[in-house]
């Protein structure tokens, strides 16, 4: 099965896809949002594309796991990308993937420049993997 996904931002969206079997994630684009409408449709189109079957969706949590003003932020938008894309979208903890994809392009000595733009389709990827690892990646789960 199928997964695409998503490490939503306010001025980017970084995006990943899974393998068919659903075993690896890849980082696969970067997004820039002007409007949710136009993000989740575009989000839509990409799943499509791909023959994506679940959406995964980062969603920012403290540290005790609570759900603070930017997890709701990121529910809001995940409800519109579910009417948009007509798939389950399951949410997962994405506490702390930015600071692993922006290491993890450090370690590929990747220069500034080209680092920027990159990371959040690495961090899509991160929250993604970890999510196909947990098996949580899984329609109707609703995260």
């Amino acid at each position: 099965m199928r997964a695409l996904g998503i490490d939503f931002g306010e001025t980017r969206i970084g995006i990943a896809v899974s393998d068919p079997e659903g075993r690896w994630a890849l980082p696969l684009t970067t997004l820039e949002r002007r409007t949710d409408r136009r993000a989740a449709y575009a989000i839509a189109e990409i799943a499509r594309r791909q023959g994506t079957e679940v959406l995964v969706l980062g969603e920012p949590r403290g540290p005790g796991g609570e759900a603070g003003a930017a997890a709701l932020r990121v529910r809001r938008f995940g409800a519109r990308l579910a009417r948009a894309a007509r798939l389950p979208v399951v949410r997962v903890d994405e506490t702390l993937t930015t600071v692993e994809a922006a290491e993890r392009l450090r370690e590929a000595e990747l220069e500034a420049p080209r680092r920027a733009p990159g990371v959040d389709a690495v961090a899509a990827q991160v929250l993604l993997q970890e999510a196909l690892d947990r098996g949580l990646a899984v329609p109707g789960d609703g995260g």
